[in-house]
């Protein structure tokens, strides 16, 4: 391997495989010195430097110089070849690497090449990525040779190869996918403030504009909806709702909910909590399908949201000052206090910060632990009493749904009796049609008369 053969390989893999010339340096460097170290022994001191501009490779171990090709001639070439070689494959493997740290977050597209058990194996250019099963979309399925665009989210090594990791459930894959179909997030006119998503079902944006020119929520929309549909046909039909964002909560929690329309807000500092107050008529609106419109919008907003109608947050304020009331060291005026700042249970109280209760009720430390015990306990009892009742109105249901349904059994037995008697009364009435009437005394047949 002379000087120019060292130029041309270099070369060759620093176009054929992407590799920086220098890291092929390297590698051929260190794979000299490790097939050296085989014939001097692994604590000889070996050096190879390779000049980048001519090729010229000098060596030395110690102070004595080697000539590089009587080394490899000692150890055979076929030894230094394969040390090359898998030097090479490292510094490839690492090139590729540093390739996707670049675009961790960043959404790439690919070839599915095979699935394997809860795994989906996705080609992209040389590498082969994985898309683990719990980052793919519920409900959706993916074939051979179909293409896909996900997020790239992890990037290490595994041995000689590259193990990179893709998702298409974090809530940045929307973000990526609303840059790409919506040029004024691309342009900077428009901004993603925040996103909460629950992957498959439903996801809440929130957007804001630099230009008071540009409905931020309309141009995420589109003309008839056409850019939004881009996205929700990559999510597989997911439910996208674009917000207005606000920095104000007062106005940004309505927004959040939407589509329900809320009446009031009443922010509780020091629980980080949202009272909001709707209509009877938008309360399942608001709470949504199995509490997911509330929930993502708390999530949305970085608020812990509660929705209530008016009665019902009177009734819970008058429980709440009530049940405090029964607390050893709270007076009423304490009690009304910390419902004004949003604690209604005694939950609530088991996690508030000594400090602050200590500062309400110009309280001792010893006095607040005590309070606070109470409240423990409290808490406990009542979590006991709701299992209770749960599993009674459970027990209640299913006696309940067994005796209609045996109230149910003997209705239809009932019917099918009163069929089959009515069968039977019929076939009777049919059977004796047209007969004579019998007297019982021959009356009605004719004699018979003996022929002459």
């Amino acid at each position: 391997m002379n000087a120019t053969e060292v130029l041309r390989i270099v070369d060759s893999l620093h176009r054929e495989k992407n590799i920086e010339k220098e890291i092929v340096f390297v590698a051929i460097e260190s794979a000299l010195v490790s097939a050296a170290r085989k014939h001097f022994g692994e604590d000889a001191d070996i050096e190879f430097i390779i000049e980048r501009d001519s090729g010229q490779i000098a060596g030395r171990c110690g102070q004595e110089e080697l000539d590089y090709e009587e080394v490899i001639g000692r150890i055979g070439a076929q030894t230094a070849k394969q040390v090359i070689i898998q030097k090479v494959r490292e510094a490839e493997r690492d090139a590729q690497i540093d390739e996707f740290n670049e675009i961790i977050n960043d959404v790439v597209t690919g070839t599915v090449h095979r699935n394997e058990g809860r795994v989906t194996t996705v080609t992209l250019g040389s590498v082969e990525a994985i898309l683990p099963r719990s980052e793919q979309i519920p409900g959706e399925s993916h074939q051979p040779n179909e293409r896909i665009r996900a997020l790239v989210t992890e990037v290490k090594a595994q041995g000689s190869r590259v193990k990179v990791v893709l998702s298409r459930t974090r809530p940045v894959f929307v973000q990526r996918l609303f840059e790409s179909e919506i040029p004024e997030i691309a342009d900077g006119v428009i901004t993603i403030n925040a996103i909460s998503r629950e992957p498959g079902y439903r996801s809440k944006v929130a957007v804001s504009s630099i230009d008071s020119k540009v409905d931020c929520v309309g141009a995420c929309v589109g003309v008839r909806g056409n850019r939004i549909k881009m996205v929700i046909d990559e999510l597989a039909g997911e439910r996208i709702d674009i917000v207005r964002f606000d920095e104000d909560p007062l106005q940004m929690i309505p927004n959040a909910l939407q589509p329900a329309e809320v009446d009031e807000v009443i922010l509780c500092q020091m629980m980080g909590r949202a009272i909001v107050l709707v209509r009877e008529d938008q309360l399942s609106l608001a709470i949504g399908k199995r509490g997911q419109n509330v929930r993502l919008a708390s999530k949305l907003c970085t608020w812990d949201i509660e929705i209530m109608t008016q009665g019902e947050l009177e009734q819970q304020i008058d429980r709440a000052v009530q049940g405090f009331c029964k607390l050893q060291g709270v007076d009423e005026e304490l009690a009304n206090r910390l419902v004004g700042e949003g604690y209604l249970s005694y939950d609530d109280l088991s996690v508030i910060e000594p400090s602050d209760l200590m500062t309400m009720g110009n309280l001792t430390e010893e006095q607040v632990d005590a309070i606070v015990e109470q409240a423990d306990v409290l808490a406990q009892e009542a979590e006991i009493r709701e299992a209770e009742e749960k599993r009674a109105r459970k027990t209640a249901a299913a006696i309940a749904s067994a005796e209609a349904k045996q109230a149910e059994a003997e209705k239809q037995a009932l019917a099918q009796a009163a069929a089959k008697a009515a069968e039977d009364e019929a076939a009777d009435s049919t059977g004796s049609a047209g007969l004579p009437e019998s007297t019982g005394d021959g009356a009605g047949v004719e004699p018979v008369t003996p022929s002459e």
